[in-house]
C-alpha cells in the first residue's frame, strides 16, 4: 500500500504489555473492520523485559499494516506518543493506549466526528474504574489548577485517547518543545474540537506504569508549567501577602507593647514563623527552578526519543 493511500494511523505506546497486547490488538482490528482497511497500527515500544516485542514482531511479519518502533531505551509515554505521532502517514492520527482501559471501539465514534468536519474528537472519561480515590481527585484537582491557570483550556477528565485530522497532526509536527504534554498541545492548536464521553474500564491485565495513589505528577506538572506563567505570578503574590501579614503581626505587637501589656510570645511562636516563611521561600525557589529546567531541557535541544529501530513504515519526516 503506498503511504498516501493509508486512511488512518494508529499510535499505541507501549511497554511491558505482554499479558493484554493480544486482546487489545484483536479488538483494534475487529474495531478497524468498521472504519477502513487502509490503515496502519504505530506500536511505539519502549524495551520492555518480557515477551511484548515479539509479540508485535509476529504480527509485522504476517500483516505489513503493522509496524513497530523500538527506542534506545525508555523515553517514557509522552516521548513515545509524539514519535508515533510524526512518523504517521494516515490522513487521520489516533492515540490510544494498549492496556483496554480506552476501548478501541470508541475510535469508530471518534472516526464519524472526524467526518462530520471536526478536526479533533477526544475521548472525556465519566467515570475511572479501578483507579484509587486519592488518583481521582489528584487528577480532578490537577486540571483544576491548569485549567484556573493555563493561557489555553485544557479539557478535564481527558487523555492521550483521540483521532485527529492531518492538519492538525502537521501543526503538532511543528511544534519543538521537549516536554510532549499532547492534550495540552492539541488544544494550543486549535482547530474545531469534540468530547466523546466514556466509561474508562479497569486494566485488563498487569499493572498501570504511573503510581497508582499520586498517578503522573510529572505529567501534570509539565501541563501546569508548560502552559501558565501564572504560577510565577502567584507565588510573588502569596509572598506579598506573608510579608504583609508579618508587617501587621509586628504592629500588632507594638501596639501592645506601649499599652504595657507583657508579651512573651515564646519560642514555639517563633519557630513556627520561620519555618513558615522559610517554607514558602523554598517553594518559591522550587517553582522558579522548575520554569529554568525547562528552559535548560531546551536550550540542549536533545532529542525527546532515539529510535532503535523500524518495521514495516516508511514515516512521512524521512521522506
Amino acid at each position: 500500500m503506498n503511504d498516501l493511500d493509508i486512511e488512518l494511523s494508529i499510535v499505541v505506546p507501549v511497554y511491558s504489555e505482554e499479558d493484554s497486547i493480544a486482546v487489545f490488538h484483536s479488538r483494534l482490528l475487529s474495531s478497524l473492520q468498521n472504519i477502513t482497511n487502509r490503515f496502519e497500527v504505530i506500536y511505539c515500544l519502549d524495551p520492555s523485559p518480557d515477551k511484548t516485542e515479539e509479540i508485535i514482531t509476529s504480527w509485522c511479519e504476517m500483516d505489513k499494516r503493522i509496524a513497530l518502533v523500538k527506542f534506545s531505551r525508555r523515553f517514557g509515554q509522552p516521548a513515545a506518543t509524539i514519535a508515533g505521532i510524526k512518523m504517521s502517514n494516515g490522513s487521520k492520527v489516533a492515540v490510544i493506549d494498549a492496556d483496554l482501559q480506552d476501548p478501541p471501539e470508541i475510535l469508530i465514534e471518534m472516526y464519524r466526528k472526524i467526518l462530520d468536519g471536526y478536526d479533533v474528537a477526544y475521548g472525556e472519561r465519566i467515570s475511572r474504574r479501578g483507579e484509587t480515590h486519592s488518583k481521582k481527585f489528584i487528577s480532578t484537582l490537577g486540571y483544576k489548577l491548569i485549567n484556573s491557570s493555563s493561557e489555553v483550556a485544557i479539557p478535564p477528565n481527558v487523555g492521550d485517547f483521540r483521532m485527529m485530522s492531518r492538519r492538525v497532526v502537521n501543526q503538532l509536527n511543528l511544534l519543538t518543545e521537549a516536554h510532549g504534554f499532547l492534550r495540552g498541545l492539541v488544544a494550543y492548536v486549535g482547530f474545531p474540537q469534540i468530547a466523546i464521553k466514556y466509561e474508562r474500564e479497569e486494566r485488563i491485565s498487569g499493572f498501570g506504569k504511573y503510581n497508582r495513589y499520586l498517578g503522573s505528577l510529572k505529567i501534570g506538572l509539565n501541563g501546569l508549567i508548560g502552559f501558565s506563567s501564572k504560577p510565577l505570578v502567584f507565588m510573588s503574590v502569596i509572598g506579598a501577602l506573608i510579608s504583609g501579614s508579618s508587617f501587621i503581626v509586628g504592629t500588632v505587637y507594638l501596639i501592645q507593647k506601649l499599652l504595657g501589656f507583657s508579651l512573651n510570645p515564646g519560642l514555639p511562636t517563633l519557630v513556627i514563623l520561620v519555618t513558615f516563611l522559610s517554607g514558602v521561600q523554598i517553594s518559591a525557589l522550587g517553582l522558579i527552578g522548575q520554569y529554568i529546567s525547562r528552559i535548560y531541557d531546551e536550550v540542549k535541544s536533545r532529542p525527546m526519543y532515539i529510535i532503535d529501530s523500524i518495521k514495516n513504515l516508511n514515516p512521512i519526516e524521512d521522506k
